[in-house]
């Protein structure tokens, strides 16, 4: 059968020819095989060849694909660029699922019954052992009112903060939501996006704050169907009946009643404004605990109530700050464990995010680093305080494991509700003698030695002192060293320290080594701070001194162990691992100069009697405004401190009580810190302190200890003394007690510190020797048998009548005066027992008869005493 022109005979017409004109060697114009491409021939030929596009990318496959990609008939780029039909498609596509699962989440979301949000559950709060229990969070103060029964000023008030959009939107703002995202995505901060019906629907329904994404869908879709449900006074009123305001109210009626002492109903404009404002963050916008964050957000609400219409602007500018009234704690924290349950809110919102809210409602178990027997010991001992201080007088206290830091007892004040500040975190008290272990570190630091010898003299003008440094109770010293001068508290030598390596480094010592940079008076950079002008907080100077206790390792104090959900999640660990501040030989040779304090000559030595390695610090300041005692042991380091405030509430030299002549570092508090820490030790493993490094360079040639040479030969004294650096004299004396050529004595004694290559004198016996008998005649006995004895010599004594010596003194000696005796030799004293008595005249003769006459003899011998007859 013939083939028609442009075909080829052995396929059928309509199947297109698969060679070009050019790889069949046939002409492109007139041929007949499957010449142009544009389906009918060639110039003059027929064409039933090619479809337009062969050549261009291969053969196009005979079954479409769903998805022309890689693109079919493109080349290099373009082969692997998208279509704007599949990008359009593949983003319809994917809108279509996006809303078809939002569809989904919101049809299958559920709303619970209004009993199920309201259930909240305790957080527990034990001590360090986890099952003594401390206390508990979560007995919610609420009282639920009617929409009518909250102030329309209120409702005005929290739309203008907190939704603006709250009447035209649909339960959420998106608008906000985008916002929120676009903070988070960009900054990586979290930004509030919630409307009020969002914040409804995670105050009912969750158990905790929502800050994840796909929470936050979830309480969007829940937030669209209570919307739906509720109409939006319903939903503002709940709203308000249950969030929290802080001072333990929940729900706007406790709150009215906690801040100003009305009901909800009755609350003024400004009122309103000022509850409004501390919602996101009560314990840090309530006036009583900042009067400037409040104040802050009570004019953001006021002007967002004129930016709504809800309040003009000549009534804005009417308003006045609105007065609050005391508020009075709950009796969970009632008592010295107040101040420490406190504490643990504190630092899980600061370090953990969790909310007073969320502590209330969600339910945790909280375990502290308190140990209870140290607490309680530390209660009962400062609760002994002695008698008759004066009621303005403040102590607080507190013990920290070296370790870590952690905080294992403190004493706050007897009672958190009765004083809402906690005398340990809160309170300050200036620091005093306490401070000058920072100035001996950056001297050791600096190159300065333990050996270093000053002027101890009273007013000696040093620095910026221009009427001279006054030492305590103006005492004079000598020119004495280092260690001796942290013995003594030598304000003298301190202020010299101070001024030779400069305040600033003094300062710098005292952040490194704990203090915050923002203390009171830590800015000083005089040579006064060495005496302690700083205020601090006594948990901060604790801290300060762990870090000597651990051997220049400095961490943060922590009260919150762990702290967990009631399903056993984990939310929060407490501690920090330390950091090095001070190397290790500085920090022992402090540590050295410190034990000297508590020994015999310090000014704290009975703090020795805890029977344990001790080192620490008293602290006086000027007019005994404060009194310091800061201790440790390798294990325990313990603060104690006193101050006292007038009637105003202005620092006050502490009256002087219990027996105390004047209230020093040195008295009450060393006192009571040994008693505490008696206790707190008793059964623990006796650890050392590291001995001295003696680091530095002393300013005077170095100093040695005299050796003892008591009993030592001559000879071999002398070689002793030559061994350390030290010159010998001799001289001789004798000792009855003491063989010839035996070492008596040294002078200076053995154990005094004295400059290398100074003499020490040795007094050698000459054995017993003689002694002369020395003159006691006319002595009392007992003054003679004593002197007598003081030689040595063995007296006795024999009395006999003397007109001419008193009774009771000596008459004679024996052997006699400048008679020369052995020791131990018989000396006899003869005593006086004063004039012989007269003799007794004889009694007379009888008369005489009448008869009879007497012979002159008679008469005669009657003179004499004879008898006649």
């Amino acid at each position: 059968m013939p083939g028609k022109p442009g075909s080829t005979p052995s396929q059928p017409a309509s199947t297109p020819t698969r060679r070009t004109a050019a790889q069949s060697g046939g002409p492109s114009r007139g041929g007949s095989g499957g010449g142009s491409g544009r389906g009918g021939s060639g110039r003059g030929g027929s064409g039933g060849g090619s479809r337009r596009g062969s050549g261009r990318g291969g053969r196009r496959p005979g079954k479409r694909r769903l998805i022309d990609y890689p693109r079919y008939g493109k080349r290099g780029v373009r082969r692997w660029l998208p279509s704007w039909r599949l990008v359009l498609g593949t983003f319809m596509t994917l809108g279509v699922l996006g809303v078809g699962a939002l569809v989904a989440l919101y049809v299958t979301t559920k709303v619970p019954a209004p009993s199920d949000f309201a259930e909240a559950q305790t957080t527990t709060v034990y001590y360090a052992d986890g099952t003594t229990k401390m206390g508990t969070f979560g007995v919610q103060n609420r009282v639920i009112v009617a929409s009518d029964k909250i102030s329309r000023h209120m409702k005005d008030a929290v739309v203008a903060s907190e939704d603006r959009t709250f009447y035209q939107n649909p339960g959420i703002d998106p608008v906000g939501i985008l916002r929120a995202l676009y903070t988070d995505l960009r900054y990586g901060t979290r930004q509030g996006g919630s409307s009020i019906t969002q914040q409804y629907a995670e105050r009912y329904y969750f158990s905790n704050t929502v800050s994840s994404y796909t929470g936050k869908l979830k309480e969007a879709m829940l937030a669209l169907k209570l919307d739906r449900q509720q109409d939006k006074d319903e939903i503002l009123s709940n709203y308000l009946n249950t969030i929290y305001f802080g001072r333990d109210s929940y729900g706007v009626q406790t709150a009215a009643q906690s801040y100003f002492g009305v009901d909800a109903a009755d609350l003024t404009i400004s009122q309103a404004a000022l509850l409004t404002g501390v919602i996101p963050s009560p314990n840090n916008f309530d006036p009583r605990v900042s009067m400037a964050q409040a104040e802050r957000r009570w004019n953001y609400v006021l002007d967002g109530m004129v930016a709504t219409g809800t309040l003009t602007k000549a009534e804005r500018d009417a308003q006045q700050f609105p007065e609050t009234i005391d508020y009075a704690r709950s009796d969970k924290l009632k008592g010295p464990q107040g101040y420490l349950l406190t504490m643990v809110q504190n630092e899980l919102e600061n370090k953990a995010g969790i909310t007073e809210d969320q502590l209330n409602r969600a339910g945790y178990k909280i375990v502290t680093t308190i140990d209870p027997t140290l607490q309680q010991q530390l209660v009962d001992t400062m609760s002994a305080m002695p008698e008759g201080a004066s009621p303005n007088l403040h102590a607080g206290a507190v013990t920290l494991d070296p370790k870590d830091d952690a905080i294992v007892a403190l004493y706050g004040g007897p009672d958190f509700l009765t004083r809402q500040r906690n005398a340990v975190t809160q309170d300050e008290a200036v620091a005093g003698s306490t401070f000058k272990p920072f100035t001996l570190a950056a001297y050791l630091e600096n190159g300065g030695s333990l050996k270093s010898k000053y002027s101890g003299k009273n007013k000696l003008v040093v620095g910026d002192f221009t009427k001279g440094v006054t030492n305590y109770a103006g005492e004079n010293f000598g020119e004495i060293t280092v260690l001796k001068a942290t013995a003594d508290s030598v304000n003298v030598v301190y202020a010299q320290m101070n001024d030779e390596i400069g305040p600033d480094k003094t300062r710098e010592a005292a952040i490194a080594a704990g203090l915050p940079e923002s203390t009171s008076g830590l800015d000083s950079v005089s040579t006064s701070n060495v005496l302690g002008t700083a205020a601090p907080h006594p948990i901060d100077m604790a801290r300060a001194y762990a870090t000597f206790a651990s051997g220049g390792l400095r961490a943060d104090p922590f009260i919150v162990r762990t702290a967990t959900r009631l399903d056993g999640t984990p939310v929060y660990s407490g501690g920090v691992t330390p950091k090095r501040a001070f190397p290790e030989d500085v920090t022992a040779d402090v540590t050295y100069a410190m034990q000297q304090v508590t020994k015999k000559g310090g000014t704290a030595p009975q703090v020795s009697s805890i029977g344990y390695p001790v080192a620490g610090k008293t602290g006086t300041s000027s007019g005994n405004l404060s009194a310091w005692f800061v201790g440790f042991t390798p294990q325990l380091v313990t603060a104690v401190a006193l101050y006292q405030l007038d009637d105003a509430g202005n620092p006050a030299s502490i009256t002087p009580f219990g027996g105390y002549r004047e209230i020093t570092g040195g008295s009450v508090p060393a006192d009571l810190w040994t008693t505490y820490m008696k206790q707190a030790m008793a059964g623990r493993e006796k650890v050392e302190f590291p001995p001295p490094a003696y680091v530095g360079t002393p300013n005077v040639p170095p100093t040695v200890q005299v050796p003892d040479v008591t009993g030592m030969t001559e000879a071999d004294a002398r070689t002793a003394l030559g061994t350390v650096g030290l010159t010998s004299t001799v001289a001789q004396a004798n000792d009855p007690n003491v063989p010839q050529g035996q070492v008596i004595s040294s002078s200076p004694a053995a154990g005094t510190d004295v400059d290398q290559g100074s003499a020490v004198t040795i007094t050698v016996s000459l054995g017993p020797g003689t002694v002369a008998v020395p003159n006691v005649i006319g002595l009392a006995e007992t003054d003679a048998t004593s002197l007598l004895t003081s030689l040595g010599l063995s007296p006795s004594s024999v009395t006999e009548p003397s007109d001419t010596v008193p009774a009771g003194s000596v008459i004679s000696v024996d052997p006699g005066v400048g008679t020369q005796v052995a020791p131990g030799d018989a000396v006899q004293l003869t005593v006086s027992t004063g004039p012989a008595a007269p003799t007794q005249s004889p009694p007379p003769s009888p008369s005489p008869s009448p008869s009879s006459t007497p012979s002159p003899s008679a008469t005669a011998g009657g003179g004499k005493g004879g008898g006649g007859g």
